[in-house]
């Protein structure tokens, strides 16, 4: 008879540094996947879910690129877990992108007139000073504010 094959992860070293805050992330997206979205628009009730994802996202970068306290296989193992999204830590490495909230923003096929988010507007730019992003809640993620 076959070998019976668990599933069992091996974590690499520097992960108990940061499971527990993971851990506290996870629990926060939990809780805003069953907020109760009773008097909320449509759009408004994905804002805490995107929230969450970008604390999530731009911790683990913080930890790498940042302050250097985790090493590349725990970077790389966190993103293959799917603790990060690999492609919003890949814009924040370019230029422009550091201060980026959400992918939806700058994709220009979701806006009006073909152009990016209004959160993406430096601040001394707009018209209206408080707008917030339809798609995320954003209140303002140009690099140049």
């Amino acid at each position: 008879m076959p070998k019976v094959r668990t599933n069992r992860t091996q974590y690499p070293d520097g992960w108990e540094l940061i499971e527990p805050t993971l851990r506290e992330l996870d629990a926060k997206m939990k809780e805003a996947e069953t907020d109760p979205h009773d008097g909320k628009r449509k759009c408004e009730t994905l804002w805490p879910i995107f929230k969450v994802s970008h604390q999530r996202s731009r911790y683990i970068f913080d930890l790498y690129y940042n302050k250097n306290e985790i090493s590349k296989e725990l970077f790389e193992f966190c993103l293959d877990q799917g603790y990060g999204d690999k492609n919003l830590i890949a814009k924040w490495k370019k230029p422009g992108y550091e201060r980026l909230c959400c992918l939806r923003c700058m994709q220009t096929r979701d806006h009006n007139f073909g152009t990016t988010c209004v959160c993406r507007v430096p601040q001394n730019l707009r018209d209206e000073q408080a707008v917030e992003c339809v798609h995320c809640g954003c209140k303002g993620c140009a690099s140049g504010d």
